[in-house]
């Protein structure tokens, strides 16, 4: 039975250890290097943290992060990766929730760190590969960890102002890449583009996929998503295979026509997740890459990646919304309604829960929230048995597919009607001349805005839109705009949109 990630890692490269496990264009490890580089971080990590201590990442997406990644497990530690696309406010606040023990660096990065950290001790790549790895040392400490340790923590936006750090543990980990890895078929013969910031948990399937099936790690330079043919070339350049990407990713070549200037031909699996994904988008893959299977994710970053998934069916147009159909196995995904009693009938919209061995070890120092989202089961009086209430709204279709719902955030009441955002926005999507759209409700001035890129005239827009939505859910303000704002995380920015309608959202 694996118990840590580690095992992942050292099964490939004891397997094949002069394959490539990362690149990132520039850097490159075999497996073996890169196990051997983890375990001279892990040995130097091992005098400075003691187990069970966070340890921070101040480091750009790149190859080179890896073996600083698995260095900090070898210690004992789980890490929580500093993104440097961030303002320094936000990092800081990130790290005063953390308190890393450690905060480890590039050289070029170390002045930024240790204005920003300061208190926290600084270290570089570069001085802590300078170690000799001491493996009775490194098993020693291996020994004394578990699975339900925590393997790191994903900071996102919290309601209250404060990043929430969500701690996820190896064994969550490593139940769901089983899975994950045998339903899709992603064998070490894969090569899968790497396409999220490593504090992002989409990353997290694209690492552990990687470590557990021998498969090669392809870690796209940020840079070229502002830059759709070049990135159209990195990807047929490296033969990619599999791309499990956040659907913004996947929308920017859609919108910038990039397969019209290139089909990377090797591309045989696609999975995305993050938001719903707009079918003219899909058509457009689908008219490119028609052998490739397409899937689509659920589930939020505190059941560890996702929860639900649907493969798409080639003949199936999905003009009704692309369900996000089945739970992954060994986890149970089903709907509560108002009174927690569980929903089994078709049509009836409820909050969608899970519980199951995917279930993140909690939010990080935040025992409020905690008692909040992670509860126990309404449906088991018998044991102590824990649930993570999503927050999303779904329901069952006549076939017993899964749909998505919306958020119950973003279920507003307005002119005595309670409407789901998601249902505008899907019917605003569909009309020609919306690559991309997004509505919001001011609460304030009790007004709907939808916002939209692409071609289409405004006066063109709003009509079409009273041709298929009652007049109560049509926009009254609608705003085309160059680009959608963004989170870190690649989802669309709804408080950015509010603060550039000079409203507010709820």
């Amino acid at each position: 039975m694996l118990c840590n990630v580690l095992d992942y890692l050292e099964g490939s490269a004891q397997r094949q250890p002069e394959k490539y496990a990362v690149t990132d264009g520039t850097s490159c490890y075999t497996y073996e290097q890169l196990r051997l580089c983890s375990a001279r971080i892990g040995t130097a990590l091992s005098s400075l943290i003691a187990p069970g201590e966070p340890v921070g990442v101040y480091m750009d997406k790149c190859a080179d992060a890896l073996p600083v990644l698995f260095g900090v497990v070898y210690a004992g530690g789980f890490y929580s990766v500093l993104n440097t696309e961030l303002p320094a406010g936000r990092l800081m606040q990130i790290a005063s929730v953390l308190q890393p023990r450690a905060v480890i660096t590039s050289r070029v990065l170390k002045e930024d760190a240790e204005r920003m950290f300061s208190g926290i001790r600084i270290l570089t790549t570069e001085e802590l590969l300078r170690t000799e790895p001491d493996f009775p040392c490194l098993a020693r400490i291996r020994s004394s960890r578990i699975d339900t340790d925590p393997l790191y923590v994903n900071f996102t936006s919290g309601s209250t102002g404060t990043p929430k750090g969500i701690a996820v543990g190896h064994r969550s980990v490593l139940d769901f890449i089983d899975c994950f890895t045998a339903l899709f078929g992603i064998t070490g013969e894969d090569i899968i583009a790497n396409q999220a910031p490593f504090d992002f948990d989409v990353s997290v399937k694209d690492i552990y996929s990687a470590m557990r099936t021998g498969a090669t790690l392809v870690v796209v330079p940020r840079r070229l998503f502002s830059a759709p043919t070049e990135l159209i070339d990195f990807l047929c350049s490296h033969q990619v295979t599999v791309m499990i990407w956040a659907v913004s990713a996947l929308c920017l070549l859609t919108t910038f026509h990039a397969l019209d200037y290139k089909v990377p031909g090797t591309i045989r699996k696609i999975l995305f997740s993050g938001e719903v994904m707009p079918l003219k988008a899909l058509r457009h893959f689908r008219s490119h890459l028609p052998e490739a299977t397409y899937v689509n994710l659920y589930g939020p970053t505190e059941i560890t990646c996702n929860c639900t998934y649907h493969i798409l069916e080639p003949g199936r147009d999905y003009a009704g919304g692309i369900p996000i159909g089945r739970a992954f196995p060994n986890e149970d995904v089903f709907l509560l309604d108002e009174t927690d009693h569980r929903i089994t009938a078709p049509d009836t919209v409820g909050e969608i829960c899970v519980r199951g061995t995917a279930l993140a070890l909690g939010y990080y120092g935040a025992p409020a929230q905690n008692a909040a989202h992670f509860v126990p089961n309404p449906l088991n009086p018998h044991y102590p048995e824990l649930i993570y209430r999503t927050g999303d709204l779904g329901r069952y279709d006549a076939a017993g597919e899964l749909l998505f719902s919306g958020r119950k955030d973003f279920q507003v009441k307005y002119m005595g009607h309670r409407i789901e955002l998601e249902e505008i926005e899907r019917e605003m999507a569909a009309i020609d001349g919306v690559e991309r759209c997004c509505c919001i409700f001011d609460e304030k001035k009790s007004r709907l805005k939808g916002f939209y890129t692409g071609s289409a005239e405004k006066d063109e827009l709003h009509a079409e839109m009273k041709k298929k939505l009652p007049a109560f859910m049509v926009p009254g303000i609608l705003r085309r705009v160059e680009e959608m704002p963004l989170t870190k995380n690649g989802k669309i920015d709804r408080k950015k949109l509010a603060e550039m309608a000079g409203g507010t959202t709820s």
